[in-house]
């Protein structure tokens, strides 16, 4: 089996910021850093070169298959900042169009500054992915 790509670190996160990101970046991630402590309890990590996660959690797929993933997350893409959650939950999923100007993919939501999004909404977003995250894996 493969093994996954994407793990825990030992790399500054203050490092990846301040080596990625744009001024407006650097404070939306503070920012973000702060909600996403608040909300799991835990301390930022980088996850692989690019994602700073916050926790833990050990998924199982169907063909038996398991790895780990944070529990919450972010990262900067270009221009771009994405927070890793579960949006498919039917609670997030009526929550999504009070949350302001985003995309949405798989498992992540895209925006261009935290300005662009109720930050409210978001973290009522997070939260409730962590509460599905214990739900589904104890």
């Amino acid at each position: 089996m493969a093994e996954a790509k994407t793990k825990p670190t030992n790399a500054s996160v203050a490092q990846y910021i301040k080596s990625r990101a744009t001024p407006q970046q650097a404070k939306d991630c503070k920012q973000l850093t702060a909600m996403l402590r608040r909300v799991t309890g835990k301390s930022p990590k980088m996850w692989g070169p690019s994602i700073v996660g916050f926790g833990v959690y050990t998924y199982t797929y169907a063909t038996g298959r398991t790895g780990d993933w944070p529990v919450a997350g972010f990262a900067i893409r270009g221009k771009d900042l994405v927070v890793y959650v579960m949006a498919e939950t039917a609670k997030n999923r009526a929550l999504l169009p009070k949350l302001g100007k985003y995309r949405i993919g798989k498992s992540c939501l895209y925006f261009k500054q935290l300005t662009d999004v109720n930050l409210t909404v978001l973290e009522r977003i997070v939260a409730e992915s962590v509460a599905e995250l214990k739900r589904r894996y104890p």
